[in-house]
């Protein structure tokens, strides 16, 4: 290894030194001049990732990206799953030396902060856990690009993994060899797979154990956050939590290499302040993204009225944690009430906010030591816009939106220093210069007085030359290479002049240069160096200036995107013709003219560009009490809109504990503390897990872990097995749900079993609804309407008409039904036993004995 190494160029040795530092799955890109260069396995691994050609030089394999483009070639390495290792030249380069070169970045997943390499309207976080030995699921969870930093632990796996799946997070730390640990340390085995269920498909990243270590994640928490203690923030200093903190922090700095700026806040995370929505969820009800995988056809997007980027990241955050502070609700509410009442005050905000920039990651970006005049101009920008801001708001009366009012600062001071301090149109990088406005520093502007000065000699000396040689197409120009110059062409050379000294020769001119030229050269670029130099040390006293703001700075923005939130909502329940819910500490769940906040939308827009089909949307009521009318059993033909309407329910509860209005007449809304769904079906193949295991993975969470403040969707349970095993399933989950006691869960069950109607004969808090439908000449109308009462028949043989099966199918289909019908189905057989049971009851008898043997 060693007379290996020996052959190594000095570059590759450089270069294996730095690659020996990285972590696995990282791709080094090693700055050689104009280009970041990839060797041996990276250059494999980026010429398959990123599209570019593979070389070889000297058996060696080589594939490069332009440094100045490698920024639209990096998010594809990262959304890969592969981490990017930034190593920069940091000096000058020499003739004959050997640059010195550095580690700046590890670029990953979860810890990118470029603006280029962020979805600008969702939040983006870096996730670590892990078990303590008390075997709690301990957690923490990081947005670098804004700060926002919080910690959680939970003996209830399933309650904070549910939190997981709404944080969505781009990147997850483990502990080296974490499953081995876990067992080995009596973690129970099915809270250890339920976290790698969530952990499926998903970007991981492993550190050393010991980074996990609470005490010493108590000291960096502590460190990181400039603070003596964490009680200010509501963090016990032995909060489990604390453990993946530390993980956090250090791999956030080594990524930077240096630890995090912009954190100053810590908040603990109970799941018991929440309503909770488990990832299967989340994934039927489309609260984040579509059935497609696209934003588009979710909640999320149907709520989204923001017109700034903190305000939409602000609504995927509520959306993720809605609140059980009943406050809070009202407090959201009543804004949007408040705004509703004055459209075009609102619209006027709504104006002014479009000129708000995304200031949180601006500051997180300042803080972590990534800068740019243009931030610097975004920031001039964003203040530019609250003295209107603030005015507005005042004039409207609302007691609620004077608490808006008060969390906005106007930053006179700041703000007259940038607009002083910068030039109108800003570069990007500040080695291009000319960001700094002229006027504003005396030094500066003399420097520039000198290169302005030089380059009109250099434009007379151009004009003298020309008139004295007779040369017409004598011109004076510059390049980086050869510097400035006199370029004559080749019809011209026998005018040139005997001072003249020859520099190059090109394919039609010549060039040359005179002394008088060459020390002018020296001056001009002294003064373009001396003038850049100048405006970074400006520079950096204005982002200094900028950060002793930067807190309240966060607190303005933070209510901005409040503000923003709360507007959108008020434009969207003046689109739609939303209503204010009542929501309190009742059991009831009353819902008159619900619609489907999505599907509603979508009918509208095929509506507009005249697709042929349904475009008016069915509203429909609902009444379900934990103590009273607890679980609705639901039937009717498919296509009729059960499964709508079951979903439409539950986003409409949603909707109302986040604090927004709802699409409905008329709404009361008591307090869910979860919302679970077992809607639709979807193999697991990969995990070896049928439709039917599905099926019942999730029917299994909803049972054990439902109470009585739940509201619980189901559809079709037990459709992915025989009908006898189906049908017991389903009966027998609406007994569980319905129980003993005088109440449970609020529960809306639509099924196809419709011997399950007969249910309600036998548990008082059940009763029957049906989608109802219309029958002319042996075919059906669907009018999307759920009434009282129980559905004749499932109408299966008319659905499938409508699909197109073939005229022979269709009839051979009810000849089967017709005998089916006749026979001893299960059907007539449960009526036998509901006969017998009722027997039983006239006689005096316990009917209940007969429960169990119904099937």
């Amino acid at each position: 290894m060693a007379a290996q190494a020996n052959k190594l160029t000095p570059m590759m040795q450089q270069y294996m030194e730095v690659k020996r530092q990285l972590p696995p799955n990282s791709l080094l890109l090693f700055r050689l001049g104009d280009f970041y260069e990839m060797f041996d396995d990276d250059a494999r691994m980026g010429a398959e990732v990123l599209g570019i050609t593979l070389t070889m030089r000297n058996g060696q394999p080589m594939a490069g990206i332009p440094y100045h483009a490698a920024d639209s070639y990096i998010p594809k390495v990262l959304a890969a799953g592969k981490k990017v290792a930034i190593c920069d030249q940091v000096e000058t380069p020499r003739p004959g030396q050997l640059v010195k070169r550095a580690l700046t970045r590890i670029l990953t997943p979860g810890t990118t902060l470029e603006d280029h390499q962020l979805e600008s309207r969702r939040n983006h976080y870096l996730l670590a856990c892990d078990f303590s030995p008390k075997g709690q699921l301990t957690a923490a969870w990081l947005d670098l690009s804004t700060g926002d930093f919080a910690v959680a632990a939970e003996t209830k796996v399933d309650a904070l993994t549910s939190t997981f799946a709404s944080l969505d997070p781009r990147e997850v730390v483990l502990p080296e060899d974490a499953r081995a640990h876990w067992l080995r340390a009596g973690v129970d085995e099915r809270a250890i797979s339920a976290l790698y269920e969530f952990l499926a498909n998903r970007t991981v990243s492993e550190v050393s154990g010991f980074h996990f270590d609470p005490s010493e994640g108590c000291r960096s928490v502590l460190e990181t956050l400039g603070v003596l203690n964490l009680d200010g923030f509501g963090v016990a200093k032995d909060h489990p939590g604390l453990g993946p903190a530390g993980a956090l922090l250090r791999y956030a700095t080594d990524s930077l290499r240096a630890p995090p700026q912009n954190l100053s806040r810590l908040r603990a995370h109970r799941v018991d302040q929440t309503l909770l929505l488990d990832p299967a969820t989340l994934r039927n009800l489309e609260i984040f993204r579509s059935s497609t995988h696209t934003r588009e056809g979710s909640l999320l997007h149907a709520m989204d009225r923001c017109v700034t980027a903190p305000g939409a990241r602000r609504l995927e955050a509520v959306l993720a944690a809605p609140a059980l502070d009943l406050e809070l609700i009202h407090f959201r509410q009543n804004c949007v009430g408040e705004f509703l009442e004055a459209p075009a005050i609102a619209g006027e905000l709504q104006d002014y906010l479009k000129g708000i920039r995304d200031l949180p990651r601006i500051l997180g970006r300042l803080r972590n030591r990534l800068r740019n005049p243009r931030e610097l101009g975004a920031i001039r920008d964003t203040l530019l816009q609250l003295p209107s801001i603030r005015e507005t708001l005042a004039t409207l009366d609302g007691p609620h939106l004077a608490n808006l009012a008060a969390g906005i600062e106007e930053f006179p001071h700041l703000f007259d220093l940038l607009h002083r301090a910068l030039a109108e149109d800003l570069p990007n990088q500040l080695q291009e210069g000319g960001y700094i406005a002229d006027g504003y520093d005396t030094d500066l502007d003399r420097i520039r007085s000198l290169t302005r000065d030089s380059k009109t000699w250099i434009s007379d000396l151009e004009a003298s030359e020309a008139a004295r040689t007779g040369i017409k197409k004598l011109k004076i120009r510059f390049n980086n290479a050869f510097g400035y110059f006199i370029e004559v062409t080749k019809a011209n050379l026998h005018l040139v002049p005997d001072d003249y000294i020859r520099k190059q020769t090109t394919v039609n001119a010549e060039r040359f240069y005179t002394p008088e030229l060459k020390e002018k050269e020296r001056e001009i670029l002294h003064a373009d160096e001396k003038a850049i130099a100048r405006e970074e040390e400006l520079f950096r006293g204005i982002v200094d200036s900028v950060l002793e703001h930067a807190t309240a700075l966060e607190a303005t923005a933070a209510t901005l995107a409040d503000l923003d939130l709360l507007i959108g909502w008020s434009v969207l329940a003046r689109e739609w013709n939303y209503v204010q819910p009542i929501v309190d500490d009742s059991d009831k769940l009353e819902i008159e003219g619900g619609r489907h906040p999505v599907v509603e939308q979508m009918m509208r827009r095929e509506r507009l560009k005249g697709l042929p089909g349904e475009h008016d949307f069915v509203p429909n009521d609902t009444a379900l009490s934990a103590s009273g009318e607890q679980i609705a059993v639901i039937t009717g033909p498919n296509m009729a809109g059960k499964s709508t309407y079951i979903r439409q329910v539950a986003l409409i509860a949603l909707m109302a504990q986040v604090g927004s209005w709802v699409p409905a007449a008329k709404c009361r809304i008591g307090l869910v503390d979860r919302i679970f769904s077992r809607v639709g079906a979807s193999d697991e193949l990969s995990r070896g897990n049928s439709t039917f295991m599905v099926e019942m993975n999730e029917t299994a969470n909803i049972l054990n872990n439902a109470t009585a403040r739940s509201l619980i969707i189901l559809d079709e349970i037990g459709r992915g097995t025989s009908t006898y095993d189906g049908l017991s399933i389903a009966w027998a989950v609406v007994e569980h749900l319905h129980g003993d006691g005088t109440a449970g869960p609020r529960t809306l069950f639509a099924t196809h079993y419709h011997e399950l109607t007969q249910i309600d004969q036998q548990l008082p808090r059940v009763a029957n609804h049906c989608v109802a439908v219309k029958e002319w000449n042996d075919r059906i109308i669907f009018v999307r309407q759920v009434v009282k009462g129980a559905a004749d028949r499932s109408y299966g043989i008319q659905v499938a008409r409508l699909a197109g099966l073939p005229p022979t199918v269709i009839d051979r289909a009810k000849v089967i039904l017709s005998k089916l019908e006749s026979e001893d189905s299960s059907h007539n057989l449960l009526r036998l036993r509901l006969k017998e049971r009722r027997k039983r009851q006239a006689a005096g008898e316990d009917p209940d004995e007969a429960q169990l043997s119904l099937f």
